[in-house]
This record gives C-alpha cells, sequence and structure tokens, in this order.
C-alpha cells in the first residue's frame, strides 16, 4: 500500500503553525532540515495517513499549533480555516458550517450537519463548544460530505478531537498558568506515568474563572462571567507490539452566568403591528405592544372576551407610549440593562474505550463511548426593562380589589357577587403579594410546569420576562473497523457502527409577568362564567417540551483502494444507513383550566381533558408521539495520482446524506409538515497537494461543486422552531500555504471563495416582513395569540376596506401605514385572524403565517463568499539554547447572511480578526513566559444572528466573538 512509502510525503496543515516549543520528531531528515516541521499524521480515512496523501480537503492543528495561534476554542478554528464558521445560535446551541453546509434545522430531532468527534467516536449534544482545548494531540478539521467513512450527518464534515494518549516511554508533566484581562484565570495541567513496560496512565485538566465581559447597567453589576473547569483521563495498555487499549474517561462542569444571546437589535415600529422592521438592525427595543404577554393581557382583547377592560395591563393603542417607549438601548454589543442576572449549567461526561489489534497485515479496531450531557440556561428574554406604566397600577389596583371584594353587581351599587372574590385572591396573592404598588412575581419554572400559582415565582420591581432552555441527554455508540495493509495493489475497510441517544428531558420555556397575568385573568373569568372552580389557564408560561426523544442509528460501511500503477490509486466506497427516530412531545401555554388549589402538576388539573397536544389524531392526546424512519446508501470514488512523491493530484465524488426529523407540535396550530425528509448532496471536488523547494513551499488547492437536495431549513412559527425544505447550488474554491524560507521563519496562509445559493423556485413567507413586499396586503397581528398573518383581496384597497369592516365590529382601528424607511410595502393592523377568514368573501384571503415569496438566487446563511488569514513567526535563537519567538495572526471574514431571505436586515458585516504573542522559552524549552492578545482591534465581529417569533417583536438575536483580551502566561515542562 502506497501508505507504508510515502507517510513522510506530508510536512504540516494548510493552517499549521509551528510554535516555540514544537519539537522535530518523527521526520523526515531532509524535510526537516529544510523547514524544521513535523509530519503531520491524520485519520481521515479512519487510518492513520499523512495528510499530504490524503485525497481529501482536511486541515490539522498540532497542540503546538493551537497554542501558537491562540485557538482556545471552537469558535477560534473558523479564523484560521478556509470556507469554516462559527457561530453560537438560541436555545444553548452552536453550528459549524463547512462550505456554505451548516447546522440550519432547529429543533431536537434534528441532525448536526458537521459531524463532531472525540477519538473517532460520534458525540451527540455535546457541549465541547463551551469548553477549552487542553491536552489534545490534534484537532482535524474535514471539509466536504463524508459519505462513507462517517456516514450521517456528516453532510457538511467533521471536526475530531483527538486527545492525548499516555506515553509509555517515561514520566512527563506540565503545567500552565495565565492571568489576564477581566481578572482571567486560566491553569492547565498534565501528568503522564509509565507503570512499568506495558500500561500507562495520563490526567489532564484544566480551569478558567474569569470576569463578565458584558456590563449590565441596571446594578452595575458585569455578567457573561466564566467558571469551569474540565478533567480527563487515560489508560494505555500495551500487553505486546500488535495490541493497543485505550481507556478515557472526561467531565466539563460549567456553572456561572454566561449570555446564551449577547445582544438583540431592531428598527423600532412605532405601530406595534411587527414589533421590529425590515430595513436594517438597530441597537433598539422591538415595540412591546406586539408581544404576546401585551396582547393576551390588553384591554382591546379583554373587551372582546367581556372581561372589564380596565382590567387590562394597557392598551394595543397607548396614549402614553409603550412598556419600551422610554428605554435607552447602549449602543455596544457589551453594554446592556437587564433586571434578570443569567443563570448557566452545563456538564458532560465521557467514557471511551477503543482496541487496536494486528493480525498480521490486518488491523482490526473495536471502540464505543458513553455520553451524558445536560444543560440549564435562563436569561432575561428581551435583555431590557420593562416600564411599569399607568396602565399597570390601575389593573392591579382593580385586581386588588375583586380580590378583596369580588365582582360588582351591575347596577346595584356596593353589592358584589357572593364568593366571586375567591376567584381573584388567588392571582393577587401569587403576582402581587404586597399590593398594586410593590413587588411583580413571575412564574420561575423550577419544577416542571409549575410556576407562580404554585409558588414558585420571582419577584422584582419592575415586569420581568426570561426564558429557560434545558435538556438531557445520554448517548452510547460502538464501532468496529477492519482494515488492511497488504504489499499488493489492493487494499480494503469494512466496519459498521451503531449509536443511540436518548433524550430525557428538552424544554424552552418562556416566562413573563403579562402572560401570567393575562392566563390568570382570562383564566378566573371563564371559570367563573362555566361555574368551574376557581382557576388559571395552564401553563402560565409558554413550554415547548419534549418529553422523550430517542435515535437508533446503525450504519455499514466499505471502501476499497487499488493501486492502478505506482502512482495511480482509485478509492472506492459504499456506506449503508439507516436511522429512526420517535419523539414524545407537547407544547403549552394557556391551554387548559387549571385549580388554583391544585399546587403539583398542572397536568394532573381535571379539565386537561380538554387539551389537545395532537390535533393530527383524533380526539384529545395530552402528548403528541411520533415516529420516522429514514435510510440512505451513499458512498466516494476518488482517483489520486501522485505526480512526483512531492505533488499530489485527485479528483472525486461523493454522497452525503442527513436524515429528516419531526416538527414540534405547534400552539396555534398552523399548516406546516408533520415531519421533515431526509437531505442529500452530490458533492464534486478537485484538487492538488504540493510541496516544493525541499519543503520551504506547501501549497494546497482545492475546488468543488454540490448539488444539494431538501436542504433542511428552521423557521419560527407560532414560538417553535419547524423545519421545511429547499434545494441549493454551491460551489467554490481554496487554497492553503505555507511558507518556511528558513527555520527560523514560518508564514501561512489561506484564500477562500464561496457562492452558495437557493436553486429553482422556492415559496416560502418572510417573517419579517409577511406582505411580502405588496403594497395592497395588510399585515395583522393577532391580539388572540400575538401571531401574524396577511390579508389580500381582489383589488388595490380592498383588503384594507374588508379589515376595517371586521375590526369596527371589534372594537378596533383599521390598517395604517409602516413608516417610509421600514421595508415594509404593505399596511398593518391589529385584529384576529379567524375572525377575518371567517368572515372573507370570495376574492379574499387570510394567510397565515403570510405572503409567499421567491427565494431563488438568494445566498444560503452563515456562508461568507470570501475568507482569508495569514500568520508570520520568527523565531530568535541564543547561544545559550533560549529562543523568543514573536507571532502574528490576522483573519478576514468576508459578508455573509444571517437569514435565507437576505436583504440589509439580514446582512452580517465583513469582520477582521487579529492576535499577536511573543514567548521566551528556556533552555531546552522546559519553560517559558508568554505575553499575548487577542482581538487587537477590539471587534465587536458578529458570527451570526437568530430571528424571533412574531409573537416576540420580531427582534433578533445576535452572536458575536470574545472582546479585546491580553495577558501573560507561564509554563513548565518535564
Amino acid at each position: 500500500m502506497r501508505g507504508k512509502a510515502t507517510l513522510l510525503a506530508g510536512i504540516c496543515a494548510g493552517v499549521l503553525a509551528f510554535p516555540a516549543n514544537a519539537q522535530e520528531t518523527d521526520t523526515d531528515e531532509g524535510v526537516a532540515a529544510a523547514t524544521g516541521g513535523p509530519v503531520i499524521v491524520v485519520t481521515a480515512q479512519r487510518q492513520n495517513q499523512s495528510l499530504q496523501e490524503v485525497p481529501i480537503a482536511v486541515s490539522a492543528f498540532t497542540a503546538e499549533a493551537l497554542e501558537a495561534q491562540q485557538i482556545e476554542n471552537a469558535s477560534d478554528l473558523q479564523l484560521t480555516l478556509p470556507n469554516v464558521s462559527f457561530t453560537k445560535s438560541n436555545f444553548t446551541g452552536a453550528s459549524f458550517t463547512i462550505r456554505g453546509i451548516g447546522d440550519l434545522c432547529v429543533g431536537v430531532s434534528c441532525d448536526s450537519a458537521t459531524a463532531i468527534h472525540t477519538n473517532g467516536a460520534p458525540l451527540f449534544g455535546t457541549r465541547l463548544f463551551e469548553t477549552e482545548y487542553f491536552d489534545l494531540e490534534r484537532v482535524e478539521v474535514l471539509r466536504g460530505p463524508q459519505g462513507t467513512l462517517f456516514g450521517r450527518n456528516a453532510t457538511s464534515g467533521v471536526v475530531n478531537v483527538v486527545t492525548a494518549k499516555p506515553d509509555l516511554s517515561g514520566i512527563a508533566a506540565a503545567a500552565d498558568l495565565e492571568y489576564g484581562n477581566y481578572n482571567s484565570i486560566k491553569a492547565k495541567g498534565m501528568i503522564n506515568l509509565p507503570i512499568g513496560d506495558v500500561l500507562g496512565v495520563r490526567i489532564a485538566g484544566f480551569y478558567l474563572n474569569r470576569d463578565g465581559y458584558t456590563r449590565n447597567l441596571y446594578d452595575d453589576s458585569r455578567i457573561d462571567d466564566r467558571d469551569m473547569y474540565a478533567i480527563r483521563g487515560s489508560l494505555r495498555f500495551e500487553p505486546g507490539p500488535d495490541t493497543t487499549i485505550d481507556l478515557m474517561g472526561y467531565y466539563f462542569r460549567e456553572n456561572d452566568n454566561r449570555l446564551r444571546i449577547q445582544k438583540q437589535a431592531c428598527q423600532r415600529d412605532p405601530t406595534g403591528v411587527l414589533g421590529c422592521l425590515n430595513a436594517r438592525l438597530d441597537f433598539d427595543k422591538a415595540n412591546a405592544d406586539s408581544t404576546l404577554a401585551s396582547v393576551l393581557s390588553s384591554q382591546e382583547l379583554f373587551a372582546i372576551q367581556g372581561i372589564p377592560a380596565v382590567l387590562g395591563l394597557g392598551s394595543i393603542y397607548p396614549e402614553d407610549g409603550d412598556g419600551y417607549s422610554n428605554f435607552d438601548e447602549p449602543d455596544d454589543v457589551r453594554t446592556v440593562r437587564t433586571a434578570f442576572t443569567p443563570e448557566y449549567f452545563a456538564d458532560e461526561l465521557q467514557v471511551q474505550a477503543r482496541l487496536e489489534q494486528r493480525f498480521g497485515d490486518l488491523n482490526l479496531s473495536v471502540g464505543g463511548l458513553y455520553q451524558e450531557t445536560s444543560v440549564d440556561s435562563r436569561q432575561d428574554y428581551n435583555l431590557g426593562v420593562l416600564d411599569r406604566s399607568a396602565g399597570y397600577l390601575t389593573a392591579l389596583s382593580t385586581l386588588a380589589f375583586f380580590a378583596e371584594n369580588g365582582l360588582p353587581v351591575p347596577g346595584v351599587p356596593g353589592a358584589f357577587v357572593p364568593g366571586s372574590s375567591a376567584y381573584f385572591a388567588p392571582i393577587a396573592e401569587a403576582l402581587i403579594p404586597n399590593g398594586p404598588t410593590g413587588e411583580l412575581c413571575t412564574s420561575s419554572n423550577r419544577q416542571e410546569s409549575q410556576g407562580a400559582y404554585e409558588g414558585h415565582a420571582i419577584c422584582s420591581d419592575v415586569p420581568l420576562a426570561f426564558d429557560r432552555s434545558n435538556g438531557d441527554q445520554k448517548s452510547w455508540s460502538a464501532e468496529a473497523i477492519l482494515s488492511s495493509d497488504f504489499d499488493g495493489a489492493f487494499n480494503f475497510l469494512i466496519g459498521g457502527i451503531y449509536a443511540n441517544s436518548r433524550v430525557t428531558e428538552n424544554s424552552y420555556y418562556v416566562n413573563s409577568f403579562g402572560l401570567d397575568y393575562a392566563t390568570g385573568i382570562l383564566g378566573t373569568f371563564s371559570a367563573f362564567a362555566n361555574g368551574a372552580p376557581p382557576a388559571y389557564l395552564a401553563t402560565s408560561m409558554y413550554r415547548n417540551n419534549t418529553r422523550d426523544f430517542e435515535l437508533d442509528s446503525y450504519g455499514i460501511f466499505g471502501e476499497v483502494y487499488f493501486d492502478i500503477s505506482d502512482r495511480l490509486k482509485f478509492t472506492g466506497g459504499l456506506r449503508y444507513n439507516n436511522d429512526e427516530k420517535s419523539i414524545v412531545a407537547r407544547n403549552t401555554l394557556a391551554s387548559f383550566l387549571n385549580p388554583f388549589s391544585n399546587d403539583g402538576d398542572p397536568f394532573d388539573s381535571p379539565f386537561v381533558g380538554s387539551y389537545d397536544a395532537d390535533p393530527g389524531t383524533d380526539g384529545n392526546q395530552i402528548v403528541q408521539e411520533r415516529s420516522v424512519s429514514f435510510d440512505e446508501i451513499t458512498g466516494r470514488a476518488v482517483l489520486d495520482f501522485q505526480a512526483t512523491p512531492d505533488n499530489l493530484f485527485y479528483a472525486s465524488y461523493s454522497r452525503g446524506y442527513k436524515s429528516g426529523g419531526i416538527n414540534p407540535p405547534l400552539s396555534p396550530a398552523f399548516e406546516v409538515p408533520e415531519s421533515f425528509g431526509s437531505e442529500s448532496i452530490d458533492a464534486f471536488e478537485i484538487g492538488t497537494k504540493n510541496t516544493f523547494a525541499n519543503g520551504a513551499l506547501q501549497l494546497n488547492a482545492t475546488a468543488f461543486y454540490y448539488k444539494y437536495k431538501d436542504l433542511q431549513l428552521s423557521r419560527i412559527v407560532a414560538r417553535t422552531s419547524v423545519n421545511d425544505s429547499i434545494d441549493a447550488n454551491i460551489w467554490g474554491f481554496e487554497i492553503e500555504g505555507v511558507i518556511r524560507p528558513s527555520p527560523q521563519w514560518l508564514i501561512n496562509a489561506n484564500f477562500s471563495y464561496l457562492n452558495a445559493e437557493v436553486a429553482g423556485d422556492q415559496f416560502f413567507s418572510n417573517p419579517r416582513d409577511p406582505g411580502g413586499g405588496d403594497p395592497d396586503a395588510v399585515i395583522i397581528k393577532d391580539i388572540s395569540n400575538g401571531a401574524l398573518c396577511a390579508v389580500t383581496g381582489p383589488a388595490p384597497g380592498a383588503a384594507a376596506a374588508f379589515v376595517t369592516a371586521v375590526n369596527a365590529g371589534l372594537g378596533l382601528r383599521g390598517p395604517e401605514a409602516f413608516p417610509s424607511d421600514s421595508g415594509i410595502a404593505s399596511t398593518g393592523a391589529f385584529g384576529i385572524c379567524a375572525v377575518l377568514d371567517a368572515n372573507a368573501p370570495a376574492g379574499f384571503s387570510v394567510l397565515s403565517p403570510g405572503v409567499q415569496v421567491n427565494i431563488k438566487g438568494n445566498k444560503l446563511p452563515q456562508a461568507p463568499e470570501m475568507k482569508a488569514s495569514v500568520g508570520v513567526q520568527y523565531t530568535a535563537e541564543f547561544a545559550n539554547g533560549m529562543t523568543l519567538v514573536p507571532r502574528f495572526d490576522i483573519a478576514l471574514t468576508g459578508e455573509q447572511y444571517g437569514n435565507v431571505f437576505n436583504g440589509n436586515v439580514n446582512r452580517i458585516e465583513p469582520f477582521v480578526q487579529a492576535n499577536a504573542q511573543i514567548q521566551l522559552n528556556g533552555p531546552d524549552e522546559r519553560w517559558y513566559v508568554r505575553g499575548f492578545i487577542q482581538n487587537i482591534f477590539d471587534s465587536s465581529s458578529m458570527t451570526g444572528l437568530y430571528l424571533t417569533d412574531a409573537s416576540s417583536g420580531n427582534f433578533t438575536n445576535i452572536f458575536t466573538l470574545d472582546p479585546r483580551r491580553y495577558g501573560i502566561a507561564v509554563g513548565a515542562r518535564f
């Protein structure tokens, strides 16, 4: 096999830097003399091979390179990789996007487009994106679909984190301590102990504690801090030259006030219909009148329901402005005002075992990994402080009066309906325990769906609104691979993998004082009118709850390697993928009456039978249960030509696949598919890997074209992510280079271009503009559920006249125009979509969630058109054996979009990140002192955005890289 003869062909990855303490080990003597660089061995084809001989676009970072380029976590990787981007996302998630393919599918049943592995084993729901890198052998990033060896969910590529293994040759230890701004303290350590000649143990860990990056002007505190640690223990047993057994245990824990959302942006809508407009992203707050809490507790909805309007917390047509009219949003991504301090907890356990056994020319690899993850995060939903307006005082004073006296008897002064005070007293006791001018209490939801009415509340001087994202998951996988290493022209690899992942709890909550108040008042009047005991509408908070999700997946795969000649080689592979998914879920908010006397689980209510979690099944269901299955055959074919020992050319075709999933139940129900199908990709690639000038120059280049079918794409409907599919065409190229003119100098650079577009006619409603650009459409904010719909008519002005007429009967106003700079051509009005639909004459349409528009040719999200980076390093050597190594890195990420509808409002501006450091190494590199600075220009670099739901006011969550960091580090090795 050619791998035996050419393992020493490569010198480094295209983005690899050789830091001050890199040592030349296992190198080809001639290459090392010219470059000082080691051979990088990767497992991109599930076997140890030189990076330069693998006919795949793969980059690798050794532990030394990670340190030299200040790559401390997953987010930093994107700065030095071509056509790779990374961003945090909603619901405690994160997304690697490779060549325009990322995690555009949001939901429990979605697979990740980029497969994340530890030592070759797949991870599920990993918290790897929170932690810091420590004691690694290398990180490998494979670009492009891996249709054979990595199989399911690897449509964009693979990130494989390879941990350092015990070294049986001798005792070793290392310790690193870093102090930086924000009072950042970071410590890393490792100890390696051989036990005899056949057994070794390695223990490593890290700890990080720092103050928050973000200042909270509300109480002059710092938030978004870090307090985390991880520990890893490894054992290696080598009873003979052909047998290696590796065991690894890892635990990570974080408990701090990390922000999931760095900042919110909004072009404020003065009408309140949309909340935020469609032309740009400003640092402003959404109009509070557009939110679900405001419309459900409004005087207008109460009046329509026959409830005294005086109980409404305010009007959707306020004369003195909405709850955020007087709020000043700081014009800085690192400055906020919030009355709710974030809470963040995450942990992860991994236990892994692997056996490598050689039988002559055959090698058997058998391994498995068990994983547990959990996350629980709460933060201010609006990252703002809502005014306690005059409407609150009137409504809450009326509530307190009713709680004390009961409902007045109409026409009889001083008379009250007997027993009616019992319907209002529990609301006042739970929400305003100290009276109308005292603290306001909001459901804390710390126990199941229990909230303020069950005694679980957080109280504050201002109305609170916060969300919670939590989940618990257990997973395991087992894989076996048999590969050959014959001397002849033919070799093979066959294998199989089974994986099971079980989510035992996954919920997303939105809590607010307004929702608690509305569910209390609406429920109380409903119970009173129907002779039911005093009750509220449960749940009093919004909760999208996956009670159980299970994935069963297996794959059978194989590849053949045939040397057509000494220089021409063919690789062919096939894989059968099978994925089965089942889910138990429900979505609740004000869904059924629950007596105040029931202080346990709201679903123990005697009225829960009126709740239907599954409109698609006859009868009322307490949960929605769905199962789906997918299978697919994928594979690849590669021709690679070794023109010279230093020049490789290859061409490949690969088929990628990612299984589909199940859309969550919606409340209110909309016309969306219950499930979404699998996606597939046909990828064509040509590339070359070259080493010139006796190793002084390495130049790799790749060009690719993807034909994407049924790309999964999420949108928010009724406060829930649902998934559709689109087709896309993607093409681009990548150039990676390393220049080493002398052992003292190292220059690495890369450049990439990407064109990722929606293919064919694809029609969807734009959540930022439900009118679809139609000046005759009327956008309706539904005051019964906070959703949006659009009304169209048969002639100009017809829709507006129809809405005006229907609204007049409801006591609501007719349509009005949005501002001239809004990016919205339609008019807007508050209304009730179901009433409009029921009264619509022939020729009129009430479209939920809006008018569809064609997105053909639009750019895919998180797909920067251009990326470039350069790193320069110099090693100054002194007579006493010490070295001084300065290094500078700069990376440019070009324009991209955070949403498939594109436009200026979804545009993410190009950004530049630059890092520098200087390191003094002691003789024999036993110690070092390093000064560093990250993000030299203190760029507020936005990596992604997420548009929220219409019932939240269409504000945009944005995600950014860290601010400028600087400090000093010291370390020792022996």
